[in-house]
């Protein structure tokens, strides 16, 4: 057999780290004189491996020097489907429920494959997180970090194509959360009942309950969706009773 192409190999290990997400979207290569002495390789393979890679537009040289790894790979499922959430609202019930599908599976491979690293980093993101929603902190840094909270589950799961779909959409996922949030908050014992919720999903995957763990995703979110839902209603009716009083005193 003929044995691999040294660039080939480098190419091969640069985007597994992509692929598992050890390299970002956005995130710039460690200077060539420590990659060549991690792969343990010569400059000129390594050079050529990055141009096999920007060939493959997963990363990019930048003006004043570096390399990093694409945005593209960040953007390719969230534009068209931001402007869309923007534009209308109502698909807001239908970001839920794809989130329903989506993270109730994840939760469910995070739980059983998660390592004490992935634990480690989960716990970081949960407390993170509910600071934040104690502390009723600015709503975008706190949906930030509820979505970066189920971002780790995401990657604690082990499977690069969710975790590709999950990152991909991060952005909708941050404007979905958003305005959820912005929406939950104005209802008496829905912020504790998100905090609990969230609670139970962090335990199950930390004990390595996948039934659990998936259980709790889609109740979690369940109560979102009902909840949104809810308040859309009470919305409606305020505002047709706001009518008829408008035209009565008219």
């Amino acid at each position: 057999m003929k044995p691999a192409k040294i660039s080939d190999v480098i190419t091969h290990q640069i985007e597994a780290m992509i692929l598992e997400g050890g390299l970002k979207p956005g995130d710039r290569l460690p200077p060539e004189r420590e990659l060549s002495a991690r792969f343990e390789v010569s400059r000129p393979s390594l050079r050529e491996a990055i141009k096999k890679l920007e060939a493959r537009g997963l990363v990019e040289t930048r003006r004043g020097g570096g390399t990093y790894v694409s945005n593209l790979l960040d953007d390719s499922f969230s534009n068209p489907l931001l402007g869309l959430l923007q534009n209308h609202p109502e698909t807001l019930y239908e970001l839920v429920e794809m989130r329903q599908v989506l993270e109730s599976v994840t939760a469910r491979y995070a739980a059983l494959r998660a390592t004490d690293e992935d634990r480690q980093l989960l716990r970081m993101r949960y407390e993170a997180m509910l600071t934040a929603h104690h502390n009723r902190t600015d709503p975008a840094v706190g949906a930030r970090l509820d979505t970066e909270f189920h971002i780790a589950i995401a990657e604690a799961a082990h499977n690069v194509v969710l975790l590709y779909i999950m990152r991909g959409l991060f952005n909708l996922l941050h404007s979905g959360i958003s305005t959820s949030l912005a929406k939950l908050y104005t209802r008496a014992g829905s912020a504790e009942s998100i905090d609990a919720q969230h609670k139970e999903l962090f335990d199950a995957v930390m004990a390595g309950d996948g039934e659990r763990a998936q259980t709790a995703a889609h109740a979690h979110l369940d109560f979102v969706q009902r909840t949104l839902l809810e308040i859309d209603e009470e919305e409606k009716r305020i505002e047709r009773s706001r009518r008829r009083l408008q035209g009565l005193i008219d």
